[in-house]
């Protein structure tokens, strides 16, 4: 299970962050416990009112538990989870929030403590948390027998794809995968040895290698969208101009936009329209079923959590009719049987709680089922998309050189012909 944490002020901007069900599909405010108020805003509110008392600016924990893809972890494993790690922490009997949300088929677990101590009106230190979670994570793997990353076995193996959230927002505006990029990107500076090599592949790719103002070496894109090479290849600056030389003789920014702006043909330019038309009418069809589906489990966990209700409130008006009142009831206090019928009914009362969480899980696991064969027709329909505008980067790029070498070779055909004349 993937742990993520961090230290936070400005509660009412995260409870409006676990709340939303605009970007999840089911939210459930599963424990509120050390406060007064029974919604999230208000809860942390308390905390922010207590935090004025003391020093301290960042009053929240904030962290989130994600199950490993494919994997059905129960509400019980998630809640042990979260013990545990409260008692790694030493943020025992902390006030905090637990919040689950399911989206995309998968579902995941939120979970924020106020850091404030109301008896010594101090926060409670957090010192090396990423290491303590780092090694919590490993306990669960271990335990549940899930495939481990490579990076939590070794800090040393990291994802060479991973990316900031600017880089997966500018990738967004273009309808790219991030990843496709930086992978792109970096099968080429892996395939040559020389700024002149690295350069001709990228533009085999549709991608142009550029002398940025502040950052050094820039891509640029065949839409003119400029990115970091450093930040693509994950390395810093200096080792890029190690390999590149400083770059001063390479075209600018606004240069190479211009001289690809001029070269882009509009047949290319219709053929790209035309994929991420087909491929947002193709998304659109399964945006409606998703939205059909999300309606329906929306419906159906209501209607089984009324129905869990009351069952609970009925079976609860029948313990209670089995413990006698008055002359009759002081009795049985006294023969014992009071007690004895008491603890019936709290067994009872437990294997009915018991039986409803049972339900619950079992109808979050069919209803996870269906949402993730939704999700696997999503991911081929992206994974395809993405596939086919890089090939179109590519067309551009072939293009783009058939193009340059037409120039030159008109050109050394102008001077042929000069030369031709002048000797004559």
């Amino acid at each position: 299970m993937i742990l993520k944490a961090s230290q936070r002020g400005n509660g009412q901007n995260l409870a409006v962050h676990l709340m939303r069900l605009d970007d999840n599909e089911h939210m459930q405010l599963y424990e509120l416990r050390g406060f007064v108020s029974d919604d999230l805003r208000g809860a942390f509110k308390e905390a922010e009112a207590i935090a004025r008392g003391t020093k301290c600016r960042q009053y929240l924990f904030s962290l989130s538990l994600n199950p490993p893809a494919g994997e059905t972890v129960s509400e019980d494993t998630f809640i042990q989870t979260i013990d545990r790690i409260e008692a790694r922490l030493g943020l025992e009997d902390q006030p905090r929030a637990i919040v689950f949300h399911e989206k995309e088929g998968r579902r995941h677990a939120h979970c924020a403590w106020s850091r404030i101590d109301p008896e010594t009106m101090t926060a409670r230190q957090m010192s090396f948390f990423k290491t303590k979670l780092s090694g919590v994570s490993r306990e669960l793997y271990l335990e549940h027998g899930w495939k481990m990353p490579r990076g939590l076995e070794d800090a040393g193996w990291r994802d060479p794809a991973n990316f900031t959230l600017a880089e997966w927002q500018q990738a967004k505006r273009q309808g790219l995968d991030p990843r496709w990029l930086k992978l792109d990107v970096q099968q080429c500076w892996k395939l040559s040895d020389g700024r002149a090599a690295f350069a001709r592949s990228l533009e085999e790719r549709g991608m142009f290698l550029a002398r940025g103002d502040k950052r050094g070496f820039v891509i640029v894109d065949h839409a003119g969208e400029v990115y970091s090479l450093s930040r693509c290849l994950d390395l810093k600056t200096r080792d890029v101009r190690a390999r590149l030389g400083d770059g001063n003789d390479l075209k600018g920014v606004d240069e190479t936009q211009r001289a690809i702006g001029a070269r882009m043909t509009p047949a290319i330019r219709a053929h790209i329209a035309e994929s991420r038309t087909r491929f947002a009418k193709d998304s659109a069809k399964l945006g409606h079923r998703k939205m059909e589906m999300t309606h329906a489990h929306r419906k159906e966990r209501a209607t089984l959590l009324q129905s869990q209700e009351q069952e609970w409130q009925r079976e609860t008006r029948e313990r209670q009719g089995r413990l006698p009142k008055g002359l009759r009831g002081l009795w049985h206090r006294i023969t014992g049987r009071y007690q004895q019928v008491r603890a019936a009914n709290e067994a009872e009362a437990l294997q009915t709680k018991l039986r409803h969480a049972s339900e619950r899980q079992i109808a979050l696991d069919r209803q996870r089922g269906e949402r993730e064969g939704l999700q696997r027709a999503f991911k081929e329909l992206r994974t395809r998309q993405a596939a086919q505008l890089l090939e179109l980067r590519k067309d551009v790029g072939r293009y783009l050189n058939l193009a340059r070498g037409r120039t030159e070779r008109a050109a050394r055909s102008q001077d042929i012909g000069l030369g031709l004349r002048l000797e004559r």
